[in-house]
């Protein structure tokens, strides 16, 4: 049965061990950074609007459910660069799980088996996701596919112009669109709300000038009924 304690465990495993298992797994990118020359590499980190910029670090406004690395090019260009490249997220993973669990085996962070088997746990899984090949709902191939295909034919064969990993170029060119975007909607917003303002402060003038025709009407009324009646003491 789903308890309070299981509805915790979900909570601590969707914002902190997932998190920080893709930005392991993104990590891993970067040795390839220095062996191979990689040119505008870019750790992304968030979404949303970019808050600063720290090296090849990109600190996003909003959580990090998710984190991607990003580059140009390559210096030193091979199919062994390629496989390093693509192999580089799985390794990343699979050290740090299984350092983790001799740790574990050894006796070791036994006060924190729990959380740490269930980090484990998906750092293995996101492992598995990319190690074996296939082809993932987007149409594009995982990294295990990459791998396998120029393992065994020498390059990509799987039809797919778009990269597996984006150029951090191009990220940031959608970045501005999507920013620019963003601030057009904001200006509409803003003249929405000030169109509905001034409406409104228009039918309160409005109405405030109907009001005081309504109250002079009154008093008017109220006057010549006054008057028409001393009128007609004084007559009798």
């Amino acid at each position: 049965m789903f308890g309070f304690s299981d509805l915790f465990a979900l909570i601590i495993s969707s914002f902190i061990i997932i998190p920080v298992a893709v930005f392991i797994r993104e990590f891993g990118y970067l040795p390839v950074t220095y062996l191979f020359g990689v040119k505008n590499p870019r750790l992304t980190i968030g979404s949303g609007p970019s808050v600063f910029m720290f090296g090849i670090f990109d600190i996003r406004k909003y959580y990090h459910m998710y984190s991607w690395f990003s580059f140009d090019d390559i210096k030193r260009k091979s199919n062994f660069a390629y496989i390093m490249v693509y192999a580089a997220p799985i390794i990343s993973t699979l050290t740090v799980a299984l350092t983790l669990n001799a740790l574990i085996a050894n006796g070791y962070l036994e006060d924190q088996a729990r959380f740490w088997n269930r980090f484990i746990f998906y750092a293995f899984f996101y492992a598995l996701i990319d190690s074996v090949p296939m082809l993932m709902t987007s149409g594009k191939p995982n990294n295990g596919m990459i791998i396998y295909e120029l393992i065994r034919y020498g390059k990509r064969v799987d039809y797919n112009e778009d990269e597996v990993i984006p150029s951090t170029s191009q990220v940031d060119k959608e970045y501005e669109e999507e920013m620019k975007n963003i601030e057009e909607m904001q200006e509409e917003i803003e003249k929405e709300k000030n169109g509905i303002s001034k409406q409104s402060s228009e039918d309160a003038e409005r109405e405030a000038v109907g009001k005081q025709i309504q109250e002079n009407i009154q008093d008017s009324a109220e006057e010549h009924a006054k008057d028409e009646l001393k009128k007609e003491k004084e007559s009798d």
